[in-house]
């Protein structure tokens, strides 16, 4: 037979997430949101329809209680708020992923083969290719007549 299992509220999250060493505040920013942090690192939460909870933010590195974005250049990774852009160090990094793995299970939701490897980025962003959208003009398709032939 199977379990049911309890689906808990967003206030009943919260209080999970504290009990398992998460720091929990009201989110200035949004309302009715809760910045959790641990490590670190921190996310922003709001109540979602269905679900224990759910990323206004997803989770970054905390710089002066901004969560930062993690920006791929290809070269490096960047932590980006929206008043400073920082070289991450590994060591940021491995509390990102920590952070990543203890939120998804303090919340019970699913965790994903891919991240579960390692960080992921929000953004990528590498340089060879910024801007070389933009110079390509629109070819045809190869088998439509043009007058150069």
């Amino acid at each position: 037979m199977k379990k049911e299992r309890h689906q808990l509220d967003f206030e009943q999250t919260i209080s999970q997430l504290r009990a398992h060493g998460f720091e929990a505040a009201p989110c200035p920013q949004i309302e009715g949101a809760m910045l959790v942090t641990k490590h670190g690192a921190g996310a922003v939460l709001v109540a979602s329809p269905g679900a224990p909870a759910a990323f206004a933010v997803g989770p970054g590195v905390v710089v002066r209680g901004e969560v930062g974005r993690l920006l791929d250049r290809g070269y490096q990774k960047f932590i980006k708020t929206s008043q400073y852009e920082i070289p991450a160090t590994a060591t940021q990094l491995q509390a990102i992923h920590a952070f990543s793995e203890e939120l998804k299970q303090g919340c019970g939701s699913i965790s994903l083969y891919n991240e579960s490897l390692g960080t992921t980025s929000d953004v990528y962003q590498y340089d060879r290719l910024q801007g070389r959208e933009d110079e390509q003009p629109a070819s045809g398709s190869p088998w439509e007549l043009t007058d150069t032939h």
